[in-house]
């Protein structure tokens, strides 16, 4: 019985061996290697003679690897042999003498020095795609290193104001307790140096937003600190007449009351944890809180006017022609109406932030 033989043409590269069998509606399709270089195949298709079972050997010139890759069309079988060994061949059968069945495939041929190039072509690609992966995974590294560095400042910027506040509010609970309305009138005195480092401290809740740190906006948080500075700096600072009146207790309480459950809020927000009872007090006792600071403030400097009036403390040189000087009250008086528009745009701004909280929880609940 006649053995019938399909046309193969045939390419290689460096490592591999492409091999297309001219066999259209192939079935069947029995592909082997025998021993370490010899590939058998037998299908059933149409070929050159018809509709008929056909078959072939190919002895190679060396070994190749045992893992064969085949792909059917509805035209042809394309075959895919790895080399054991990457290097060129100079024929692909051991024999010298070419088979009548086998021919160049001129559509993938390619010659040692083209093959070559492909080759080096290949190898810039992986080493350019190498070192893609490798800036990404740097960019990723100084990426991860810049997060964890700045939760970590974030961190430590809210536990230090916290433990500040929290001295403050617990050395004037426990001395209201022992001592009563007695410890109002020497607040200053037993408090003032730390109010002072953590109110120093805050300046960076203005910078932290400028260099990117925190999302909050800067004017929301350059009224707070700045209002709060000049009253602690200016007012009660200056005029030790200031430092002895009952009026500073009810501002530094109502200061600490509120930060000491913001800070903690900051602090768990650092290491993404959410404690809801802390959540509901940081986003609802400064409600109250925060306008009857503003109230506190506001009498603070209304008690300071007349005695910056007697002592022309920070008065501005004039003209003999206009008078002595400009007394400091003036500009008090100005701060006064400008300290009531900071309550309003601040109250605005956290009264958003905090819709905005529990807008996103209800989403996230549903």
């Amino acid at each position: 019985m006649q053995i019938l033989t399909p046309q193969v043409f045939w390419a290689q590269r460096h490592g591999e061996i492409f091999l297309r069998v001219e066999l259209s509606d192939a079935s069947d399709v029995d592909i082997s290697l025998q021993g370490h270089n010899t590939l058998q195949f037998r299908a059933q298709g149409h070929g050159a003679k018809g509709d008929n079972q056909y078959e072939f050997n190919l002895e190679f010139l060396e070994p190749v690897k045992p893992e064969i890759h085949q792909k059917l069309t509805q035209r042809q079988v394309d075959i895919k042999i790895r080399k054991r060994d990457e290097r060129w061949w100079e024929r692909l059968t051991l024999r010298e003498k070419k088979p009548l069945f086998l021919a160049p495939d001129f559509d993938r041929w390619l010659d040692e020095s083209d093959a070559e190039m492909e080759l080096q072509a290949k190898a810039r690609t992986r080493q350019t795609t190498l070192r893609e992966k490798r800036g990404k995974n740097e960019n990723h590294e100084r990426e991860f290193t810049y997060i964890s560095l700045k939760k970590g400042y974030l961190f430590m910027y809210n536990l230090v104001q916290f433990l500040g506040f929290s001295w403050i509010f617990v050395n004037m609970t426990v001395r209201l307790f022992i001592l009563g309305q007695d410890s109002f009138y020497d607040t200053f005195h037993t408090t003032a140096d730390m109010m002072y480092f953590c109110q120093m401290m805050a300046v960076l809740e203005v910078v932290n937003p400028l260099l990117g740190l925190v999302k909050t906006g800067f004017f929301p948080a350059m009224i707070q600190v700045a209002g709060r500075n000049v009253i602690l700096f200016v007012i009660f600072g200056c005029l030790d007449e200031m430092q002895n009146k009952a009026v500073v207790f009810y501002v530094f309480y109502l200061w600490s009351s509120i930060e000491i459950f913001r800070y903690p809020f900051y602090m768990l927000a650092c290491i993404g944890t959410d404690w809801k009872p802390l959540t509901w007090l940081r986003y609802s006792l400064w409600i109250p809180l925060y306008p009857l600071g503003v109230v506190a403030e506001a009498v603070a400097v209304i008690q300071s006017l007349p005695i910056f009036d007697e002592t022309r403390l920070f008065s501005v040189p004039l003209p003999s022609a206009l008078g002595h000087s400009l007394s400091f009250s003036y500009t008090l008086q100005l701060y006064l109406v400008v300290m009531f528009l900071g309550l309003f745009i601040n109250f605005r701004h956290l009264y958003k932030q905090r819709q905005r909280r529990y807008r996103s929880r209800k989403r996230k609940v549903h």
